[in-house]
């Protein structure tokens, strides 16, 4: 299936402070969704928020860890339904870092769909990825600057 999303941003911070935000489960909660994410392979987690029924979600994302390179790398399985135990998205999201002189490039592939049944929350994860790494941003540089 031909289904990315791709999206990246520059952040004027160190790599180490841009992974706090997606390995740090309290941190992750502030612009993504609550969950019992750990950053070991092999951990199985569950972000949680509200249902949206009619986009066919449960609220609930099914994940596994998939590789972790600390500082570098990240990626997890992303699976959801309507929670009658079927899943209508089932993929992978990658994270990449990379340092700058002067700060951190990220990169975000949500791809390798291998069930994509739901195309209107694909749209809305295409949106909401954006808005929420902006939603990283805005907090480190709250950080530095508060």
């Amino acid at each position: 299936m031909a289904a990315k999303i791709q999206h990246q941003l520059f952040f004027p911070h160190p790599p180490k402070a841009v992974w706090e935000f997606l390995t740090n489960a309290e941190l992750m909660e502030l612009w993504l969704m609550k969950s019992d994410f750990k950053p070991i392979e092999g951990h199985e987690f569950k972000f949680v928020s509200k249902p949206v029924p009619q986009l066919d979600f449960d609220g609930i994302v099914y994940c596994k860890v998939l590789e972790i390179v600390p500082f570098k790398n990240l990626s997890y399985s992303w699976k959801l339904g309507p929670g009658d135990g079927t899943i209508n998205v089932d993929s992978i999201v990658r994270w990449e870092l990379i340092e700058k002189d002067n700060g951190t490039e990220l990169f975000l592939v949500h791809g390798d769909f291998t069930v994509l049944e739901n195309t209107g929350v694909f749209e809305a994860m295409n949106k909401g990825w954006l808005d929420n790494i902006n939603k990283i941003a805005e907090r480190l540089n709250t950080q530095q600057h508060g």
